[in-house]
């Protein structure tokens, strides 16, 4: 089964997309910051890790660079609301996928998908 490491600070979103993953038959574990999710990597295998980037203490982005030096087989996709930091995420992170806000969760499970070459496993 493929793990999912979710980072997102906002708790309505967080659960939503935790549990749209979950219904798409991921593991998740869910986080609501990047130093959260940080001691994590070291501990267990995650196939993907998905951010938030604009985060308290620790961004997405930097998140995804200490994931890229402990654990560089697991892959990054970003979800964000903003068009500049996308731009940013783009140049320091661009072997990861970004997911602007708004997106309907069957295009987060789609992407995920992609990333996997898995066909859709469930609708959300």
């Amino acid at each position: 089964m493929i793990r999912i490491l979710l980072a997102e600070d906002e708790e309505a979103m967080r659960t939503y997309l935790a549990r749209a993953l979950q219904n798409a038959g991921y593991e998740v574990v869910a986080v609501d910051r990047g130093t959260a999710a940080l001691p994590l990597l070291y501990g267990k295998d995650f196939d993907l890790l998905l951010s938030d980037i604009v985060m308290p203490e620790m961004d997405g982005i930097e998140l995804a660079q200490r994931c890229a030096e402990i654990s560089p087989n697991t892959k990054v996709m970003f979800i964000t609301g903003f068009a500049a930091v996308t731009l940013k995420a783009s140049r320091e992170a661009p072997q990861a996928r970004v997911l602007s806000k708004p997106f309907h969760l069957r295009d987060l499970v789609m992407e995920v998908e992609r990333i996997f070459g898995q066909q859709v496993q469930a609708t959300v």
